[in-house]
């Protein structure tokens, strides 16, 4: 946690993953954009749902900037979260919603890289739910980790932060 919260080890890092269109997309795809990540899985009963909505509501409120910023869902759940079924998911939240998945050890290297805790629970029932943490990762447009909100943060608060980030004084 103090890696996340002090931004003192790595966060983040390369990764290849198929989108919910079934395209290849990589880190590199993203440069030049502000990136908004989630990780999550569909199935999810309630705070997946909450905070991708308050993305997709953050997005919508940046009006011109929004252009500079991509919203990515990371599944947690590749089992069941195919990219047909994100093709169906993710534009329930925003247009611009990239779903990304991938192999179980795809993901679980992306979960190690961007600190993110989870397990399937019960983990050998079908009717299974992923334990998870919930952070939203604010990554800069040269794919470094910048921080995260937590689960719950409004989307107006993201555009404060976001527009921050976007603005002359903090180009670096």
């Amino acid at each position: 946690m103090d890696d996340l919260m002090w931004n003192r080890g790595p966060i983040g890092g390369p990764f290849a993953l198929i989108d919910h269109t079934g395209k290849l997309r990589t880190d590199e795809d993203f440069r030049g954009k502000l990136l908004l990540i989630y990780f999550g899985y569909s199935y999810c009963p309630d705070v997946c749902p909450t905070d991708l909505q308050q993305i997709g509501l953050a997005v919508d409120g940046l009006g011109a900037g929004a252009e500079a910023v991509q919203p990515i869902f990371i599944t947690l759940d590749p089992e069941r979260d195919t990219a047909a079924h994100l093709a169906d998911y993710v534009p329930l939240f925003h247009p611009r919603l990239i779903g990304l998945t991938g192999s179980a050890e795809q993901i679980r290297r992306m979960a190690l890289a961007f600190k993110v805790y989870y397990a399937k629970y019960p983990p050998d029932s079908p009717d299974y739910v992923i334990d998870h943490s919930s952070f939203v990762y604010l990554v800069d447009k040269a794919g470094k980790y910048i921080g995260f909100f937590p689960s719950g943060t409004a989307a107006d608060r993201i555009i404060e932060m976001i527009t921050l980030h976007l603005s002359d004084r903090t180009k670096r």
